[in-house]
């Protein structure tokens, strides 16, 4: 497994330095061969921008080759043999679908003016969502979408969102701006536009400044079938089949924004939403608590020992909401090559904490859970992740707050971070990209009349056919943060392999070895672009999009070149 997170993982323990040896693991013949390269001989040949075929540097079978390679229009880029191996019989677990989920907070222009438009709009619209929009996210095939946050939810009263629109009252938005809202976008106009793009919705409850009362007439209110007084109320506002919601946040970011809590007392408000919350009409609350922020371990050790003092694993959330946000310090476009690297480095972080948040819950469960009795499921979600650049001011001003461009280098970093949630399914249940439209790190940008999709959009695009697949176990020779990244996965004889490039000057020669399986055949495509800081715009919607991919297969290897800062799928053919 890249990234060097997994416990059962054979790759070297660092990268190969210039001008010294190492072993690099050959995954075909389970041998470490010795490299020796000459740094200086090799920079020397570069910097003359000579052409130079392919050399070895090293003897010993499976031994990596590293070549300089001089393009036609005078670029020069080093190019690194990578092996990776893919065994096609250890499996990991399915990758649901869910683990490509998105989110949508009332922030910026990511609902008014993204999202929404308004029946009486100009822009082409749907029941007053953006025709386009609507169309992309449902090609996307969006499986889950978090409303209405965020730091928002823990200030939203949703009994201000339903109704005759032109009698909802006006209210200030104290989170993000000040800014005074209609709410003309509410509960059913989020439930309709989930059921346009094919998504599940997942309502995040108030907490911070809300009630148990709150959260569990919420609850009935989308949920109850008839009879009751809420029922009946949204009937009469337009939708008489309850919306069957099944997932329900309990608060947001409690540690934060969310009211400043400590663990223990957010266990304690936890604890009384939770027993508040029942199961109306036949669909079965999945309540969702407030997880940490990146990897504080710190918060979930207090929370579940405060919890399971009092109510014990009867009352242990069925879903833990971890956020992860990859900051950089640069504005979108401007990257440093330093920054760079910085951020995409941290997907290994993100990685790691997965691993040790899931072993956190499954310690907390074995331990509260008597002999004999069946254990509680207590799921990890990521609910929230991305990249988080330095905004723009006058961009900001124009689109809204916290509007984002997402570049080449986003791709790349979407492409990761959906590498590490494959490779990690078996700890994952569900993963949320901040966020869709316009704020962050999103899949479309829209203003006006303009509507474009991000190269993120088709970062994801790409990882499509992984979903609902068994994702496989891969062992690459370079596990460092900035190493290939690589996941697998496979349903009967279609192979699906997603690699990603994260080396801003070093071209990648990958070297696939199917274990336990041989090639017939293949296709693959690559989204790249020589300059990391390219972006598609209104003007140029097609700077950044996905092009067939020359990929070879020979018995059991599968074999492509990667540029720099790039991602490709290959969907192989099995004998």
């Amino acid at each position: 497994m890249t990234g060097g997170q997994n416990s059962g993982e054979k790759g070297a323990e660092s990268a190969c330095t210039a001008g010294r040896h190492c072993n690099i693991l050959d995954p075909i013949s389970g041998r470490r061969e010795p490299l020796s390269i000459s740094a200086r001989w090799l920079m020397k040949r570069w910097l003359m921008n000579k052409t130079l075929s392919r050399r070895a540097f090293a003897g010993g079978a499976g031994a990596a080759l590293f070549s300089v390679i001089t393009s036609r229009k005078g670029f020069s880029a080093p190019a690194q043999d990578q092996r990776v191996a893919v065994h096609a019989t250890a499996e990991i677990g399915t990758i649901s679908p869910l683990l490509h989920g998105s989110f949508a907070e009332h922030l910026g222009s990511c609902v008014y003016g993204g999202l929404w438009v308004g029946k009486d709009s100009s822009v082409p619209n749907v029941e007053g969502f953006r025709k386009q929009a609507v169309d992309w996210l449902k090609e996307l095939g969006i499986p889950v979408l978090r409303w209405p946050g965020g730091c928002f939810a823990d200030d939203y009263h949703w009994r201000d969102g339903i109704g005759p629109a032109d009698k909802r009252p006006k209210t200030v938005n104290i989170h993000w701006g000040n800014y005074t809202e209609d709410n003309s976008f509410g509960t059913h106009e989020f439930i309709r536009l989930c059921r346009l793009i094919g998504a599940e919705p997942y309502l995040a409850g108030n907490v911070g400044s809300g009630t148990p009362q709150e959260l569990r007439d919420w609850v009935e209110y989308c949920n109850y079938p008839s009879g009751s007084t809420l029922s009946d109320e949204r009937a009469a506002n337009g939708s008489p089949e309850p919306f069957n919601v099944r997932y329900w946040g309990v608060g947001n970011e409690n540690w934060g924004c969310g009211g400043n809590m400590t663990p223990e007392y957010y266990a304690d408000l936890y604890r009384r939403f939770r027993t508040y919350v029942r199961d109306f009409g036949g669909t079965r609350p999945f309540m969702i608590a407030c997880g940490p922020n990146r990897n504080d371990v710190n918060w979930t050790r207090r929370f579940f020992d405060a919890l399971s003092a009092r109510g014990g694993p009867g009352l242990y959330p069925h879903g833990w909401a971890m956020h992860f946000y990859s900051n950089g310090r640069d504005v979108p476009t401007k990257f440093t090559v330093e920054n760079m690297r910085e951020q995409l480095s941290s997907f290994a972080e993100l990685e790691n904490a997965i691993v040790v948040q899931r072993g956190l819950l499954d310690s907390y469960v074995r331990a509260q859970t008597a002999p004999g009795r069946p254990r509680p499921q207590v799921h990890l979600l990521v609910d929230e992740w991305g990249v988080w650049d330095r905004m723009v001011p006058e961009e900001e001003k124009t689109y809204g707050r916290l509007w984002m461009q997402s570049t080449m280098r986003s791709a790349v970093a979407a492409g990761m971070g959906l590498n590490v949630f494959h490779r990690q399914t078996d700890k994952l249940y569900m993963c949320n990209i901040a966020q869709t439209v316009n704020v962050l790190h999103s899949v479309i940008l829209a203003h006006r009349n303009n509507c474009v999709r991000t190269s993120s959009y088709y970062a994801f695009l790409l990882q499509k056919p992984h979903r609902s697949k068994t994702a496989l176990r891969v062992e690459t020779n370079d596990t460092s943060p900035l190493g290939i990244s690589v996941s697998a996965s496979r349903k009967d004889n279609e192979l699906v392999l997603t690699f990603c490039n994260p080396k801003h000057d070093v071209e990648m020669r990958v070297d696939c070895a199917l274990v336990g399986a041989s090639a017939v055949s293949a296709k693959a495509q690559l989204l790249s672009h020589p300059d990391y800081n390219a972006c598609n715009t209104f003007e140029n919607p097609n700077v950044i999009v996905p092009k067939d991919h020359p990929v070879s297969v020979e018995g059991s290897r599968v074999r492509l070149n990667l540029p720099p800062i790039s991602m490709s799928t290959a969907i192989v053919r099995l004998a």
